[in-house]
Parts: structure tokens; sequence; C-alpha cells
């Protein structure tokens, strides 16, 4: 019983938790307007 318990408990801390990050929403990032420069390793 006490199992269950604790199961439910952490199932409604969980779901809090995502309900509470998706009424803040996404913040507001800008990507950078400069592209990514990598480099590839030369292949053998």
């Amino acid at each position: 019983m006490r199992a269950l318990i604790a199961a439910a408990t952490g199932l409604a801390l969980a779901l809090a938790l995502v309900l509470t990050l998706t009424a803040l929403g996404a913040p507001t990032g800008e990507t950078s307007p400069k592209p990514l420069l990598t480099t590839v390793p030369a292949h053998p």
C-alpha cells in the first residue's frame, strides 16, 4: 500500500511539473545569424 501511495505521489508531482512548464511556455530564444562552421576530418 505504501508503494502505491509513493507511485501516485510521484505521478502527481511529475504531472504538476509538466503542466507548470507548459503554462510558462517555451523560452523565447533566438538563433544565431552566423552559420555553424564545422570541419570534417579527412578520410584515409
